[in-house]
């Protein structure tokens, strides 16, 4: 193999060609031109041959010229290709420079627990299914840079999650976040203790802020992904002239989410659930748009926004939320929908997934996170059978 390196010499670079290789054969004929070039010059020449001698000489610099042009041209393509498929390890990686990869899918998790449970474990783990070429980035407040887990059976969807390769999970803080946005004076002022529903609202914030710096899909996490979504720019009719903001998505800096901090500020209201969140977006999109009744399966369209029909993440309405906990004679197909919302805020029964239930959650739990469906619930009472059998 040709070694090549670099010596200085007092006026001009040259390569240093080894006489054998290492595997003791001869160096190649390239080496041995290459070593007669650069080690024996021309020899003096009598005054009549000067002329050819310089010709000889010219050549010679030429060919030295484009030989060390075109080792270094390959070399230059040896080096971008192989840098610019070594990406670096996830554990390495900050949230801005995977935020800054763009189109992420985000989910918050803004309570200070650290076991996702299987719900939050599905609707991760079935977007990084759907949007396989997309980060999906799950923040936690709970997490600290000093947080240390260790991820064992006590921590079994965290592990899972974590394994994704294109799932990363950062702590959430808020301080940063609301950074170079209206919301960090509100966020300085406000007193989270004296706030009932600031779990919700600091959701509700958060969401905003790394919409508009960052842009992508934002999605609560009880929405369990089932196609891509083909919109870049979209709001959730949750029903008809009123919008959700349980999942929308935006390029950053966008008009409208920049119109939403301001408003989530000056008209804050921490007694009204829902003021900073879903009210805050209907009341942002009437003011822009004239609102109609949807029709059949059509979406709306208001400037560059798209209100997408209810079909499309709420087939089943927050009234009849109980039905994907039930055993339906025959499973709908949601043909038009690109994400269910499974409406954990009401399920205030805490009603699971039961394997072998046959639920209508237990078959979406099989069809889009199996992982889930299998480490979380089938592994679990497993567990738990065998548990009881050593206990008896």
């Amino acid at each position: 193999m040709l070694q090549t390196v670099w010596v200085s010499l007092s006026r001009s670079w040259a390569f240093r060609v080894p006489d054998r290789h290492h595997d003791g054969k001869k160096p190649s004929w390239i080496c041995g031109f290459f070593r007669t070039i650069i080690r024996h010059p021309c020899p003096r020449h009598d005054f009549k041959g000067l002329g050819k001698a310089r010709m000889l000489k010219k050549i010679q610099i030429c060919l030295c010229f484009f030989f060390v042009s075109g080792i270094l041209y390959e070399i230059s393509l040896l080096s971008s290709c192989c840098f610019s498929y070594m990406p670096m390890p996830k554990h390495f990686l900050t949230p801005e420079q995977v935020l800054n990869l763009g189109k992420s899918i985000i989910f918050l998790e803004t309570t200070d627990r650290l076991e996702p449970p299987p719900l939050v474990s599905c609707s991760v783990e079935s977007a990084a299914r759907i949007y396989q070429d997309r980060p999906i980035i799950l923040f936690m407040k709970g997490l600290t840079n000093d947080t240390t887990l260790v991820l064992n059976s006590s921590y079994a969807a965290f592990s899972l999650l974590s394994s994704m390769k294109n799932v990363f999970i950062f702590p959430l803080q808020m301080e940063t976040v609301f950074q170079e946005t209206p919301l960090l004076q509100w966020y300085n002022q406000v007193i989270p203790e004296q706030e009932k529903n600031w779990v919700h609202i600091s959701s509700d914030a958060s969401r905003l802020a790394l919409i508009w710096k960052y842009g992508g899909i934002y999605m609560d996490t009880d929405v369990i992904s089932i196609r891509p979504i083909p919109e870049e720019s979209f709001l959730a009719a949750q029903k008809s002239r009123f919008s959700s903001n349980g999942i929308f998505g935006f390029p950053a800096y966008h008009k409208f989410i920049w119109d939403c901090m301001e408003n989530f500020v000056l008209k804050y209201n921490g007694n009204i659930w829902g003021n900073q969140g879903p009210f805050l977006m209907t009341r942002m999109l009437k003011a822009i748009c004239n609102l109609t009744d949807f029709k059949g399966t059509e979406d709306h369209r208001c400037q560059n926004i798209s209100f997408l029909n209810p079909q499309r993440f709420y087939p089943i309405p927050y009234p009849a939320w109980g039905r994907y906990y039930k055993v339906w004679d025959k499973s709908p197909n949601f043909n038009h929908s690109y994400a269910l919302h499974l409406w954990n805020f009401m399920n205030h029964n805490r009603k699971t997934v039961v394997a072998g239930s046959n639920t209508l959650a237990e078959k979406l739990y099989k069809a889009y996170c199996p992982t889930t469906y299998e480490d979380l619930i089938q592994n679990a009472e497993l567990r738990d059978f065998t548990h009881s059998e050593d206990a008896a």
